[in-house]
C-alpha cells in the first residue's frame, strides 16, 4: 500500500513543465523516458527526475478525468509534492510512477466529489465567462469519444481512460484504481459496451 500522503505545501514546476499542456488524445502516452529510479536518489533528484519526465502525461490523464486542464495541473502538482514528502517511507522507490498515477487517480475522484456538492448547492446564475483553460479542453471535448466518456460512470471512466489512454496494464489499473485485476476487467468491459451505445446514440 502507498504511504500516507502529506499534505500539499509547495510547488515547483520546472523547464519543460512549464510549457502549455498539449491535452490531445494522441500524446497520452508520450513522456516516458524516465524508468526505474536510479538507487541512492535522494528525494529532490528522484522527485525532479520524474516530475521532468512524467508530469505532462499524467496532466493529460488528470484532463480526461477532471475534464478542466487548471484543476489536472493542480491534481497532478499536489501528486508530486505529496510523493516527495513521503519518498523516505516508500517502501519500493522503482514504483513511484505507480503511487503518482494511484495519487492522481485518488485526488481526481476527491475533484469530482467536492465538485458535484458545489454544484449541487451552488445558486443559479450567469454562467462562467470562457477562459484559456475552458478553451483548451473544449477543442478536446468536440471529440465525439471524449463527450461519450463524460456520460459514463466514474470508476468506468477511470479504467478505460487508463487503459486505452494512459495505456497501462491490467495490474497497473488495478493499483491506480485500488481495485482488483477482476474489477478492472468487469469495469473496462462495462465501459466499453456503454460507449458503443452513446457513440451510437451520438451518431
Amino acid at each position: 500500500m502507498p504511504p500516507n500522503e502529506p499534505e500539499p505545501h509547495e510547488r515547483k514546476p520546472s523547464g519543460d513543465a512549464e510549457r502549455p499542456i498539449d491535452v490531445t488524445t494522441e500524446t497520452l502516452v508520450a513522456d516516458r523516458s524516465l524508468g526505474a529510479v536510479p538507487v541512492g536518489w535522494d528525494a529532490d533528484m528522484a522527485v525532479t527526475a520524474l516530475y521532468s519526465a512524467h508530469y505532462r502525461s499524467l496532466v493529460r490523464l488528470a484532463v480526461l478525468l477532471v475534464r478542466d486542464v487548471a484543476t489536472a495541473e493542480e491534481v497532478v502538482q499536489d501528486a508530486f509534492v505529496a510523493i516527495h514528502g513521503a519518498w523516505r517511507r516508500l517502501r519500493d522507490p522503482d514504483k513511484a510512477l505507480a503511487y503518482l498515477r494511484q495519487s492522481v487517480v485518488n485526488r481526481s475522484r476527491s475533484v469530482l466529489r467536492h465538485r458535484a456538492v458545489v454544484e449541487k448547492y451552488a445558486p443559479k446564475g450567469l454562467p462562467d465567462a470562457p477562459s484559456a483553460e475552458n478553451g483548451a479542453i473544449g477543442e478536446l471535448e468536440r471529440s465525439a469519444v471524449i463527450e461519450a466518456l463524460r456520460g459514463l460512470p466514474a470508476r468506468q471512466r477511470e479504467a478505460l481512460v487508463l487503459r486505452y489512454y494512459g495505456d497501462l496494464s491490467e495490474a497497473q489499473i488495478a493499483h491506480a484504481m485500488g481495485i482488483s485485476k477482476g474489477a478492472v476487467k468487469s469495469h473496462t468491459a462495462r465501459g466499453m459496451a456503454a460507449l458503443r451505445t452513446i457513440l451510437e446514440q451520438l451518431s
